[in-house]
Parts: C-alpha cells; structure tokens; sequence
C-alpha cells in the first residue's frame, strides 16, 4: 500500500479514485505526570508515535476494504488533550493505481 501526502504519485497513474478514508488512533492510558520535563516530553513523544501508527493501520485497513491500493493527500492531525491523552486522526484520498 502508498501512502502520500501528495495528490500524484511519481511514476504511477491514478486509475479511478475510491473516496476519503480516515483512521483514528487514541492512547489508552494518558501519558504520566512527573515532575522532570525531560521524561514528560519522552512520554509524549512515544504516545505520540504509538497512537500515529494505530492510526495508520486503521487508514490502512480503511482503504483496502475500499479496493484501494494506495492513498493520496494523506492529512495527520495530532492533539494532546488538557487530560494529557493524544489523539491522531488521518485522512486521505483512497485510489487504485497502475
């Protein structure tokens, strides 16, 4: 599967276009409170990239119900909640490409 934040992908044709699809990722457990910002900041990050990759198998499995093999113009929104949770969601454009 390609995944792209471009609308074209170099050296393929976009054959007919799927739909939007979306995936959404949200940690289970909020990062931990601690008094070093340094193991904060680390907490978040790995949250962060944790929930970033859910997302993307949810985008994934999103686009191959639709008979995609590919998703353009890929959007990553990523918030950090005042309870400290991080929410990802993505959005793309799914194709099938030649």
């Amino acid at each position: 599967m390609i995944l792209t934040t471009t609308n074209t992908i170099e050296g393929h044709k976009i054959h007919d276009y799927l739909g939007l699809v979306s995936g959404i990722g949200v940690n289970i457990q909020r990062a931990k409170l601690t008094f070093s910002a340094e193991k904060y900041y680390k907490a978040i990050g790995e949250s962060v990239a944790m929930v970033k990759e859910l997302a993307f198998q949810d985008l994934k499995t999103n686009a191959i119900k639709l008979k995609a093999n590919a998703v353009v113009g890929i959007k990553v929104d990523i918030e950090l909640t005042a309870a400290n949770y991080v929410t990802v969601s993505i959005t793309g454009t799914a194709v099938k490409v030649a």
